[in-house]
C-alpha cells in the first residue's frame, strides 16, 4: 500500500477539520512562524480551487467513495487528484529510467543501433518501478514483452 507523506497527510487533516491544527503544531513553533505556515497552506488550499487537474474531479470522487470516503470539499478531491497525478508521474519517470538501463545494457552492431533509436517500455519496467514504491505486480505470461511484437514480420531481428 502507498503510504502518505507526512505533509499530505497533515493537509488533509487540515483540509478535513477532524483535529489537523493540534496535528500540525506538535513542534514548539514561534507564533510568527505558524503564521508563515497557515498562510503558505491557507494560499496552497486557494490555489486548488483554481487549479484543474490531469484526473478529473468526478474520477477521483469515485474512487474515494468506492473505498468509503466521502468528503463534499473540492479541495480535497483535487489535493487526491494532484496527489495521485505525482506518484503516476514518478512511476512513470522511473519506469523509463528502468527501461533506459534495459537497453543500453542490450548489445547490438552500430548499424542498427543508429537505426533503432525507440524506447520501448515493457511490463518488466513498470513492474520495477512499482516494486519500488511497494506495490507488486504479477503479469500472465501471454503478455507481448518483446520489443518486436506487433512489428512487421519482414522486419523483425529474431
Amino acid at each position: 500500500m502507498y503510504k502518505l507523506n507526512p505533509v499530505l497527510r497533515e493537509l488533509l487533516a487540515y483540509v478535513t477539520d477532524t483535529g489537523g491544527e493540534e496535528k500540525m503544531n506538535h513542534g514548539q513553533q514561534s507564533g510568527e512562524a505558524k503564521h508563515e505556515h497557515d498562510a503558505a497552506l491557507t494560499d496552497f488550499l486557494a490555489s486548488l480551487m483554481d487549479y484543474t487537474p490531469t484526473i478529473p474531479d468526478e474520477l477521483v470522487e469515485h474512487y474515494l467513495a468506492k473505498s468509503g470516503f466521502q468528503c463534499p470539499d473540492v479541495r480535497l478531491i483535487r489535493l487526491v487528484a494532484v496527489a495521485t497525478q505525482k506518484f503516476v508521474a514518478d512511476v512513470a519517470s522511473d519506469a523509463l529510467q528502468h527501461c533506459k538501463a534495459r537497453q543500453a545494457t542490450v548489445v547490438k552492431d552500430k548499424r542498427q543501433q543508429k537505426l533503432d533509436k525507440r524506447l520501448i517500455l515493457t511490463m518488466d519496467d513498470l513492474s520495477k518501478a512499482l516494486h519500488e514504491y511497494g506495490v507488486n505486480v504479477k503479469h500472465q505470461e501471454y503478455f507481448a514483452d518483446s520489443p518486436s511484437t506487433g512489428m512487421d514480420p519482414s522486419t523483425r531481428d529474431e
